[in-house]
């Protein structure tokens, strides 16, 4: 998996820009990486319905749970699907909207300094295979683009918002997600 040059963008994915990001602070050096959950209506996978919230285009009027979030300017980077597949919705040189109120080590306002990930599910239904091994892949080449993105920066949308959020929850499996992935750049060796 590639992200372009300028690192915008992923290769070779779907591309559905959204309009909720704006410019990153100028101390805004990416180094975190926040794993979501989401399904839209609550609890069921598929539709279109998660593009379209982060679209700004979600008919309230199409489920009862849309007349509650249907006026949300929200984004992540990246969503993946059940399946796997990634569709990119932010560019990661932009600041997308998906952590909130948040704090990670001491810093506020996460989405000046992290990439959000979105993975299509709930708290306590297990994730795909295929969906591990997207968000590891995915994770590897932000490693490569953006190096200070540490080990231990990888986190999850409950540890920056607690009390506020419980995502990816307790169905997401960080020991099998630590598997997949390459080292980190700063613990290799020469």
């Amino acid at each position: 998996m590639d992200i372009d040059a300028r690192g915008d963008w992923l290769l070779d994915v779907e591309h559905c820009p959204s309009p909720n990001w704006d410019e990153r602070t100028t101390d805004g050096e990416i180094a975190l990486v926040v794993v979501h959950g989401i399904s839209l209506p609550p609890g069921e996978f598929g539709g279109p319905w998660i593009a379209d919230l982060f679209l700004n285009r979600l008919d309230p009027e199409a489920h009862p749970y849309f007349r509650e979030i249907a006026g949300l300017k929200v984004s992540a980077h990246a969503v993946i699907r059940r399946d796997g597949q990634i569709v990119q919705f932010v560019p990661f040189s932009k600041r997308a909207w998906h952590a909130g109120q948040s704090a990670y080590c001491g810093r506020n306002a996460c989405n000046d300094f992290s990439i959000g990930i979105e993975l299509e599910g709930t708290d306590d239904l297990p994730y795909t295979e295929a969906q591990y091994r997207s968000l590891a892949a995915l994770i590897a080449a932000l490693r490569v683009r953006y190096p200070a993105i540490a080990a231990d920066a990888i986190v999850g949308h409950a540890d920056i918002a607690p009390g506020r959020k419980t995502d990816p929850g307790p169905a997401f499996d960080w020991d099998k997600l630590a598997g997949l992935l390459p080292p980190a750049p700063d613990s290799l060796t020469g």
